[in-house]
């Protein structure tokens, strides 16, 4: 399969391709969300300090923002099948490094691998779906695409309990193993290459700046959250402005940049962007907040929480293949701010809770919820990779993953902010937040119907 489909893939290859697609994302996003349960398992078990046990979580998430980047950039290169599969033998390998880490350092220093890893996996995972696709039927495969990241993502910690009620804490990355093997088995028999390919140099300065803005864009979010010393937070953000503005100058200068600003230059695309992480703020800062009323307020035990949760991933992976196909008739301009009102609407409607709700009024509007997120995500996923140029597909996923990896990074921030100023409404305030932020993506999403209906 050495030639890139002319469009797509034939059946029954395209299926090999997909759930190869599906296992390496499904990896990778659950893999975000699988260590924080352990976490007191891991202080108790390495002799660490909770505080620094939290680096478990925040070197992986940091490791993918500074590099994603990056690696879309090496894809649209070399070609993102050849990513993609590096991506998934590294993270099957940094994954035993995990579970034979006999330290707390050596555990942090192999999340931070592991990291990278995903980001090649997460970084040209849009751009191959591109290829596996024929043009028409697109929205189909970015749907399953959208469906496995909200899934994984919300399924984290259940998958995470589930596995401690019966294994160590060891299990968490080592249950990755057998999976990485089958993934990389199908990716060297199924995926397609890509023939349309960027002659243009890395720029390795502009990588170590991106690294940087990032990198402090994420320092700085969390110290502001955590309550560091202001001063420290002021030094962050000022480094960030200087760094940053120098990194897009730099990509301003080059005929293909690794910040992709001639992407942004499509109106289109830029509008995709910026409706995409207005959204994953407002979905972190419910996902977030909940569980602390649902477990502080109501008293329910972790168990119930999770299960009251459910009904939000569950309407998403019902709606997202229905969303799929529409996005084949429909622009996406109205259909995303469409499901964007109502997610808005299931957020307010969560924000209006009493103290002592039934379940199923928690779960009627959870669900609205993820129906609401469903019908946003695939179309406005279709709109930004499809809008970019075939050969630039690469570039056109790394800021998918970009944007939702920075949304959801703000949205953690807030949370925390809601939580110190209104102390025992935070949770209420986040979800006014929450839903302030959905209604402005949906805002800024109408506003892609004056473009053209972009094509894959």
């Amino acid at each position: 399969m050495e030639n890139s489909p002319a469009d797509g893939m034939p059946l029954p290859q395209r299926y090999g391709a997909i759930i190869t697609i599906a296992l390496g994302i499904m990896m990778s996003v659950l893999d975000g969300a699988i260590a924080n349960v352990a976490l007191p398992t891991l202080s108790q078990e390495l002799q660490a300090s909770p505080a620094s046990t939290i680096w478990v979580v925040n070197a992986y998430q940091m490791a993918i923002m500074v590099s994603l980047l990056s690696f879309s950039f090496l894809g649209d290169m070399v070609g993102y099948r050849r990513i993609y599969r590096y991506g998934l033998a590294l993270f099957s390998l940094t994954s035993l490094m995990c579970a034979l880490s006999p330290t707390l350092e050596w555990l942090i220093a192999a999340r931070i691998l592991q990291g990278f890893s995903a980001a090649a996996v997460m970084s040209v995972n849009t751009a191959l779906i591109r290829l596996i696709y024929p043009r028409a039927q697109l929205g189909r495969g970015l749907a399953i695409n959208a469906l496995i990241v909200a899934v994984s993502a919300a399924a984290g910690p259940t998958v995470a309990a589930a596995i401690l009620s019966v294994a160590t804490w060891h299990w968490l990355f080592l249950i990755n193993l057998p999976i990485g093997v089958v993934g990389l088995i199908l990716a060297l028999r199924w995926l397609p290459a890509n023939t349309e390919k960027q002659r243009q140099r890395f720029d390795l300065p502009s990588a170590l700046m991106n690294a940087l803005t990032f990198g402090l864009l994420i320092g700085a979010l969390s110290g502001f959250a955590q309550g560091q010393p202001p001063l420290l937070v002021a030094g962050e953000c000022i480094a960030l402005l200087i760094i940053g503005t120098l990194f897009v100058r730099r990509q301003l200068r080059l005929e293909v940049p690794l910040l992709p600003v001639d992407l942004l230059r499509i109106p289109i695309f830029s509008l995709s962007m910026a409706t995409s992480i207005c959204s994953f703020t407002a979905q972190m800062l419910a996902l977030v907040a909940l569980p602390f009323w649902m477990q502080g307020v109501l008293g329910r035990s972790e168990v119930e929480t999770g299960l009251l949760l459910t009904p939000w991933p569950i309407a998403t992976m019902l709606v997202a293949p229905v969303a799929g196909r529409l996005i084949e008739h429909v622009h996406a301009g109205p259909l995303g701010a469409l499901g964007l009102l109502l997610f808005t609407t299931g957020l307010v409607a969560l924000a209006l809770l009493t103290d002592t709700p039934g379940d199923m009024d928690i779960i009627w509007r959870m669900a609205l919820c993820g129906v609401g997120f469903a019908l946003f995500q695939s179309p406005n996923n279709h709109t930004l990779i499809s809008s970019a140029p075939r050969n630039r597909s690469g570039g056109a996923s790394g800021m998918l993953g970009t944007a939702r990896l920075t949304g959801q990074s703000i949205g953690a921030a807030l949370v925390a902010l809601m939580f110190n100023l209104f102390n025992d409404s935070g949770t209420q305030s986040a979800l006014w937040l929450a839903a302030a932020f959905a209604c402005i993506a949906a805002i800024i999403s109408s506003l892609r119907l004056s473009q053209p209906h972009s094509r894959a």
